[in-house]
């Protein structure tokens, strides 16, 4: 057989695919003129893709960052690139990126507030800012990385006191004390829980702290700061605006619309017919109800629920509309997750003796979250878009913050500049929130 002529005796060398297999060639074969309707929408979607960059590209690098004005802007660029240039007046953002960033937060506050033991004014607000935000990202990290030590997430509970602290200023007793409610609410659950039933822990870890919140926190905290007067400048809620304001809302939004939803998803399934009452009705009302709506209630109706005399902070009660909005999405997300999920996990549950917190805490609840991945990022975006409408009811967000800037007669008749930069930062907060869901989907991935 070895001496027929037609039978090769040696193994040819391996080479590589031929370029119409693998590689651009083949991924642009098999992507866009796969077929004739195919390359058709191909051709004309690079024809307006190449017309719309060829309009805005010049536009965009054709520009000054230099000038003082929009009429020096214009100068300038037609001095640069011909009488008859038109660009872009980058030189607003230049001039006025600290106001987009920080609103009006004082970049030099001084002087003493209610007695405290105040930062002389030579310390820069900036700083309390840019570290909240810094410690912001720490608190997040082992939430969003579980291989990160454990132990952060003491600080990442810790966080949103010590943020409020920082940002608004003021005595430090107010948030330790709101951190002592959600202490006595943990203790009252561990104690009333293990002597009555897991439904009366659940009742007592909420009623506990409302009380002490309503009752005796202000109280204790004025006591203790007469004793201890410590706490840093105070700055008024109308000082806040632009990115940070928006950053306020959106993550204490995302941050408290994920565990109120996820309660309301397991009481609309409960078998308790006054607790799944409830749970239907807030979710189905708050839906049905525009978030601008709900934005107007905590800006103008909710003061006359209030008693006489008394200061709720607008962005406080700004915060809490967004929240429950978001939660009330959030627990259909959550909901459709649970419904996802075949019964026989849920006999399985019960098949191993346990109780209903510990099936839903280690068997279901985790396999409904992990499902519901897209929907919960998908809304988390959501969310942190909506914190522009904040500027109809008179908060300076970004958006808002155009008005003003526009209102100087420096800069009167600017546009598109502001908006493209807003519209980039915000694009870079959402790519970054669906690229992380994007990676905790393949990581969670455990397949069939």
């Amino acid at each position: 057989m070895s001496n027929q002529p037609y039978v090769r005796t040696d193994m040819l060398p391996e080479q590589a695919p031929p370029s119409t297999a693998s590689g651009p060639i083949a991924w642009m074969r098999d992507r866009l003129f796969s077929s004739i309707p195919n390359a058709i929408l191909t051709i004309v979607s690079a024809y307006l893709i190449f017309n719309v960059l060829h309009e805005i590209l010049p536009w965009v690098f054709k520009s000054s960052w230099a000038a003082g004005s929009l009429s020096e802007c214009r100068i300038a660029i037609k001095e640069t690139y011909g009488a008859d240039a038109t660009g872009a007046c980058w030189a607003v953002i230049r001039e006025r990126y600290l106001q987009l960033l920080y609103g009006f937060y004082p970049p030099f506050p001084g002087g003493e507030a209610n007695g405290s033991v105040a930062v002389d004014g030579s310390m820069m607000a900036y700083f309390r800012v840019n570290l909240t935000f810094v410690l912001m990202l720490v608190a997040i990290a082992p939430l969003l990385f579980p291989s990160l030590p454990r132990k952060i997430i003491w600080f990442s509970a810790f966080f949103p006191f010590l943020a409020f602290w920082l940002l608004w200023g003021g005595s430090i007793w107010p948030p330790l004390m709101a951190l002592a409610g959600f202490a006595l609410g943990a203790v009252a659950f561990g104690i009333i829980g293990k002597a009555v039933n897991s439904l009366a822990g659940v009742i007592a870890a909420i009623a506990v702290p409302v009380l002490w919140w309503l009752l005796l926190s202000s109280s204790v905290a004025d006591i203790l700061h007469s004793i201890a007067p410590i706490g840093i400048l105070d700055v008024a809620s109308d000082r806040f605006g632009g990115f940070t304001l928006s950053i306020i809302i959106g993550v204490t939004g995302i941050a408290l619309s994920l565990p109120m939803g996820i309660l309301l998803a397991l009481g609309r399934q409960s078998d308790m017919m006054i607790i799944k009452a409830m749970c239907v009705g807030f979710i189905e009302f708050i839906r049905g109800v525009p978030l601008i709506t709900l934005l107007f209630v905590a800006s103008v109706l909710l003061s006359y629920f209030l008693p006489p005399n008394t200061s709720f902070d607008l962005i406080l009660r700004v915060v809490i509309m967004v929240t429950i909005f978001a939660a009330a999405y959030m627990a259909e997300v959550v909901r459709g997750g649970l419904a996802a999920l075949p019964t026989g996990q849920y006999e399985a549950a019960d098949s191993l003796g346990l109780d209903y917190w510990k099936a839903t805490r280690l068997i279901t609840l985790p396999q409904a979250l992990k499902i519901s991945i897209p929907g919960i990022v998908s809304t988390f975006i959501g969310l942190f878009k909506d914190t522009t409408l904040v500027s109809i009811i008179g908060l300076l967000d970004p958006i808002g913050l155009t008005n003003v800037i526009r209102g100087d007669t420096n800069w009167n008749g600017i546009v598109w500049e502001l908006y493209g930069f807003i519209a980039l930062i915000f694009f870079l907060f959402c790519f970054s929130m669906s690229r992380y869901s994007m990676f905790l989907e393949r990581k969670l991935k455990t397949g069939h």
